[in-house]
């Protein structure tokens, strides 16, 4: 699979789109995209999905994503790395800029699996797109201090974009999002956790039979649950080498393998390099 890379911390940029015929590509980067117009359809993943004007779409590093249009479409993507948001002059800034980015995966991991984000109140509808249209202007502008308006535009945005995928609909019921949204969901937040992600459980957890959870999940996503598991876990060992200090024996402890020789095994399987060599091409110190 082809990669991009950001080449500054943030870009902004709006596009007409007739039909993209472009294979998905691999991104290195944070990104959300608004559609202004047009409808068509948007690939993540494997997954396809519609789009219509006004649909916003998050993305997290390593996602596979790319966009095909029905009617000519126009859209704004705002696409941002760590670097971006990580800009602080305090040990108090970067232990903040460290939280805020766990929240950033927690946004982007969790509520970007099979469903646009959908904004439920008019008000954060009219308030984003306001935040938009500014950082139009401001990125174009490029006055003094529009880096750090930027970044407080960013922070707004995502800050918008949290309570409304932390905070579900209250006359739907928790079983209401499909099965498999649940279960992957689950799969995300326990990744850490080894004894969660076993068959036995999950069929517990969903009340599905222990025959039929494989299948179940191979029907919905196209892949098996331990090729998943694996590759979720390699995606975020991949993120935490690149943005973080951490320690491969660290981050093998955090993301649930059984030690340091473990990761190093499934991810040289995977990527076709050792942990320390990643980390030191993507410009880290080990």
């Amino acid at each position: 699979m082809e990669n991009k890379q950001l080449l500054q911390p943030f870009e902004l940029y709006v596009s007409d789109m007739e039909c993209w015929h472009e294979r998905p590509l691999v991104y290195h980067f944070f990104e959300i995209v608004q559609i202004l117009e047009g409808e068509g359809t948007r690939e993540v993943n494997r997954n396809r999905l519609p789009y219509h004007k006004g649909s916003i779409f998050l993305f997290t590093p390593l996602d596979c994503r790319g966009f095909d249009s029905s009617a000519p479409t126009r859209f704004c993507s705002i696409r941002f790395s760590e670097v971006f948001l990580g800009k602080c002059k305090s040990p108090q800034d970067k232990e903040r800029i460290i939280q805020w980015l766990k929240q950033l995966e927690h946004i982007f991991f969790h509520h970007n699996r099979f469903q646009e984000l959908l904004i439920k109140q008019p008000r954060d509808c009219q308030m984003v797109g306001t935040l938009i249209n500014n950082m139009m202007a401001e990125y174009e502008q490029q006055a003094a201090y529009h880096e750090e308006n930027l970044q407080h535009f960013v922070t707004l945005i995502l800050n918008i974009l949290a309570r409304n995928v932390t905070a579900p609909p209250t006359d739907l019921a928790p079983a209401a999002e499909p099965l498999i949204n649940r279960m992957l969901l689950h799969i995300r937040s326990h990744i850490s956790e080894p004894e969660k992600l076993r068959v036995d459980h999950l069929a517990a957890q969903f009340n599905l039979s222990a025959n039929y959870v494989g299948e179940y999940f191979r029907k919905f996503t196209g892949e098996t649950l331990q090729q998943y598991i694996m590759l979720y876990r390699i995606k975020l060992v991949q993120q935490r080498l690149v943005n973080s200090a951490l320690t491969v024996s660290q981050i093998a402890d955090e993301l649930g393998f059984t030690d340091e020789s473990h990761l190093s095994r499934q991810f040289r399987k995977y990527v076709g390099m050792a942990p320390a060599e990643y980390r030191k091409q993507s410009g880290k110190t080990a």
